[in-house]
């Protein structure tokens, strides 16, 4: 069983990438697992793997929670969901050894349980055995989003029952505000609960749900052997503290550490979330540390010790709709390779060959993504660049020329602009090369960097490079790639023809790292490949989907780097969501 990761984005291929529809957040608990220790109880720990092309991987893993055969894991679990998808899981329970780890062997399995994401399989699935065993059990498969709720028994190999163990997992769908807050907190003067030493604090939050159950936020570290313990900051969604509510009730507890599992209850606060941002700046906010029998049976009794939160921050995630209809504009650059590698234009194997009935590779790509850019710029202009060719009236060799030879102004009025002004440029220039892309991604990163300097998110730029072939200025790419990573702006390079693109991949830091000649890696990936004879027998849409799959996720991923927040939100009409849909 491999390590897997979630939300990766796939190769391409002529199919567009799903859209996810939400993300959920899963809580586990378990109830009477098996004792697996001799002298002590069972160590639980949650494994939760994901059925990826008929193969189980393990995507994530909860904490391990020491002698506890009813453990309620602090660890949530977050996965993608896609609606027109079946997503298998599995929960796997297992004993975990100290230093050793958890153990995948059939002495350390404490049970396991399968069900779906999303909608309901039409094919039972088979619960029970550890990875790549086959169980005889076939029930229903579970659909964890629609019932919310689900509380099963777990199952060893070959389906027997794992005693009277059973897991519960909850689901809660993430909401559009999915910001977080980070939390300091420290306590004085706990009640000691130790003969021989000081407690062993630690404390929990949980939020108390409309039903008035409670669902675990956090637990923190264990402090040993201190009455007045200072907890390592913390980051919780929004969403996971207070179901973005800010007067939702949230009760918090402090116990004294137990090896054995059986913590000392210490004391108890109610808050909310309002309450909490009092401590934030240089304000504190501190509650009494309450025990309700000591209250009942102490007549002087104050308290158990005082819990002060000393710092809070909120950060907002802001998304790529949020700073769409803030007003940011995307602004298009087409780049277009005319180097003699293409092939003379007067002949019909040509790639900038003009066929009055079909048109070429080149235009089919610049239309698919042009077409779906052009909805969020509000005028509607488009760079055009050519670059690889001789040019008049000297005819010296260009990099990064303007194909409406105009030097003062390379706009064209939106795609059809940008498509006359290929086809009148043909017959002026003279395909030669070499293939140099360097010229123009600095051409362009300099517009950006002016851009940058108003501190505002006012303007993306997506740089869209058609090419027949491997570029010839490797390393100068580079070098303007990582500057070019810092500024407003994304690069998509469409190969174009059958040419063997291998090392193109270098420029898509899907497989790694992408850094410059001296070694200076990119802030954040911001260039996508993709060569287009994948796409041939497929829709336009599927290669605007396809190369725009990554787009909405680098704009936040820069404003959020500088800490730019969406304009105020503009009175004309939101885009069309085409870009967004990837996400």
């Amino acid at each position: 069983r491999a390590p897997g990761t979630m939300g990766e984005v796939p190769e391409a291929s002529p199919q567009a990438p799903l859209a996810v529809l939400s993300k959920v957040e899963l809580r586990v608990s378990c109830k009477h697992l098996l004792d697996r220790d001799t002298l002590n109880k069972s160590d639980p720990c949650v494994l939760l793997l994901m059925q990826s092309q008929g193969q189980w991987m393990e995507v994530d893993r909860s904490e391990v929670i020491k002698s506890n055969l009813n453990p309620v894991f602090a660890k949530i679990f977050t996965v993608d969901y896609y609606f027109e998808e079946v997503q298998k899981l599995r929960f796997e329970v297992y004993d975990s050894h100290g230093h050793a780890g958890v153990g995948t062997h059939d002495d350390d399995f404490l049970g396991g349980m399968e069900c779906t994401v999303g909608q309901v399989s039409s094919r039972p699935l088979a619960l029970g055995a550890p990875a790549g065993d086959v169980s005889p059990l076939t029930p229903q498969a579970l659909q964890i989003v629609a019932q919310k709720r689900v509380t099963k028994p777990l199952f060893l190999k070959y389906g027997k029952f794992a005693g009277k163990s059973t897991i519960t997992v909850i689901s809660e769908e993430i909401s559009g505000n999915n910001g977080y807050v980070e939390l300091a907190f420290r306590a004085k003067k706990l009640d000691d609960k130790d003969l021989f030493s000081k407690s062993d604090p630690f404390l929990e939050i949980y939020r108390i749900d409309d039903d008035r159950s409670e669902q675990l936020v956090y637990r923190t570290e264990v402090v040993k052997n201190n009455l007045s313990p200072i907890w390592e900051p913390f980051k919780v969604s929004f969403n996971s503290l207070c179901s973005c509510e800010e007067k939702r009730k949230l009760r918090c507890v402090v116990w004294d550490y137990d090896s054995r599992g059986k913590h000392d209850f210490i004391g108890e606060f109610f808050t909310t979330f309002e309450e909490m941002q009092k401590a934030m700046g240089e304000n504190k906010v501190q509650w009494d540390c309450m025990n309700p029998k000591y209250k009942l049976k102490k007549r002087n009794y104050k308290n158990s010790g005082v819990v002060v939160l000393l710092d809070l921050k909120i950060h907002r995630v802001y998304s790529f709709l949020d700073y769409i209809m803030g007003g940011c504009q995307i602004h298009f650059t087409v780049a277009i390779d005319f180097t003699a590698s293409n092939g003379d234009p007067r002949n019909s194997c040509s790639l900038h060959y003009i066929n009055p009935y079909q048109p070429n590779e080149y235009l089919k790509a610049l239309v698919a993504v042009g077409e779906i850019c052009q909805d969020y710029d509000s005028d509607k202009k488009f760079s055009a660049l050519g670059f690889g060719a001789r040019i008049p009236p000297k005819y010296e060799v260009s990099h990064d020329f303007a194909i409406n030879f105009n030097p003062d102004n390379d706009e064209c009025e939106g795609i059809q602009g940008v498509v006359e002004s290929y086809q009148s440029c043909l017959p002026k220039i003279q395909l030669y090369g070499p293939t140099n892309v360097a010229p123009i991604i600095s051409k362009v990163a300099r517009v950006a960097a002016d851009e940058e300097r108003t501190k505002e998110a006012s303007q993306y730029f997506i740089l869209l490079i058609l090419t027949d072939g491997v570029v010839t200025d490797m390393a100068d790419t580079r070098e303007a790639i990582v500057r070019a990573s810092y500024l407003p702006m994304s690069i998509i390079i469409v190969g174009v023809g059958n040419a063997d693109f291998t090392d193109m991949q270098i420029l898509d830091g899907d497989d790694g790292v992408l850094r410059s000649p001296k070694g200076e890696p990119v802030l954040r990936d911001i260039v996508q490949f993709v060569p287009f004879r994948e796409f041939k027998n497929a829709s336009p849409t599927a290669l605007a989907k396809c190369v725009l799959a990554e787009v909405p996720k680098q704009v936040v991923e820069y404003y959020s780097y500088k800490a730019f927040p969406p304009r105020c939100p503009q009175t004309h009409d939101a885009p069309d969501a085409n870009l967004s849909s990837p996400q």
